[in-house]
């Protein structure tokens, strides 16, 4: 009889709704039958799909989704589901009764997925729910922040458009852009991930190189931030605050303190780890290595660091939960004030 192999399990830090302490520190999710194969959180509940090609819901909006439902795209106004063949929107206030505010069939031929892509584009769990590509423009992955999209080509291209004002889309100023545009400080190095924050974009070389830019309010960019200088004690000096744009990016080092990084910025994580996955919360950021270590950084109020405390962080650390309990970690997934980690023993 074959032995058994090593068990893996998802844990999460960080908020858990408002009744809860904050920074309570690691929690296991309580496993699926056939194990959570995807998680995919909101705000304020987490939608999983096991192992048996099931959805539960858990959090403030919980229980079992209508059925043959294969994913899901959750937010706190609507639920997208990938089911049978169909994508819907289910309107959350109405509890997911009472059938879909919106529905497009899939005709034959027609692949639906990874979420959010879709035949001719991709969905949104808000209205207007369906939003078109350009039928030119092939995608591997494709991910959505608040007010701004990214997506990786067949090729490792990155391409961005959405609202640009805290420097989001990677092209060197704050304008938005209404079609898919190439990030072009990015080309010639293919990309093997790529993920997007409230206000920030990260994407992953196939060598395992961490490239960064957008909004650094909390510090989710591992670049010198004034908001937590300030809470720091005395004695750093005074700076102001700048946009880094391609021509400042060379001199980086020079800045003080960087509020908006408008272009692509190579960050280093400590003693030069390769990385394999990268995700984004609201304003923070985790990234898995190559060996199975986490780091993260940014803000940290809810405890979503993993760091056992709530200060937030400019700097990648590793998270010493996983090591000091005989875990590699193979997979992360931030919600926007928390994050969600697939663990497996050593």
């Amino acid at each position: 009889m074959a032995e058994p192999g090593p068990q893996r399990g998802w844990f999460v830090f960080g908020f858990r709704g408002f009744a809860e302490p904050r920074g309570g520190g690691a929690r296991r999710v309580e496993p699926e039958p056939g194990g959570i194969r995807v998680v995919r959180p909101a705000w304020s509940y987490t939608g999983l799909v096991t192992g048996r090609g099931r959805l539960a819901l858990r959090g403030r909006l919980a229980g079992a989704l209508p059925g043959h439902c294969r994913d899901l795209l959750p937010s706190e106004s609507h639920v997208l589901l990938l089911r049978g063949a169909a994508l819907e929107a289910w309107a959350r206030g109405a509890g997911l009764c009472g059938g879909p505010a919106w529905r497009r069939q899939l005709h034959p031929g027609e692949a639906a997925g990874p979420l959010p892509l879709a035949p001719g584009g991709y969905v949104t769990p808000r209205p207007p729910f369906l939003c078109p590509l350009p039928p030119a423009l092939r995608a591997q992955k494709l991910v959505l922040g608040h007010e701004h999209a990214a997506l990786l080509g067949p090729a490792g291209t990155v391409y961005t458009w959405g609202c640009g004002r805290h420097g989001q889309l990677g092209h060197g100023g704050l304008e938005p852009v209404s079609e898919p545009r190439l990030v072009e400080a990015l080309h010639g190095v293919p990309m093997g991930d790529v993920a997007a924050g409230g206000w920030h974009s990260v994407s992953v070389s196939e060598g395992g190189d961490l490239y960064i830019w957008g909004w650094n309010e909390s510090g989710q960019l591992a670049l010198p931030s004034k908001a937590l200088a300030e809470k720091r004690p005395p004695g750093a000096g005074e700076a102001e605050l700048k946009l880094v744009t391609h021509e400042a990016a060379l001199g980086a080092e020079a800045v003080d303190f960087i509020s908006i990084q408008a272009f692509p910025a190579l960050l280093d994580l400590p003693e030069g780890s390769e990385v394999s996955k990268v995700s984004c919360g609201s304003r923070h950021t985790a990234a898995v290595t190559r060996t199975g270590e986490l780091y993260t950084w940014g803000w940290g109020k809810y405890g979503q660091l993993g760091h056992n405390d709530t200060a937030s962080s400019d700097q990648p650390r590793q998270v010493g939960y996983f090591p000091a309990n005989g875990l590699t970690v193979e997979d992360v997934v931030c919600g926007p004030w928390n994050t969600y980690i697939c663990a497996v023993e050593k």
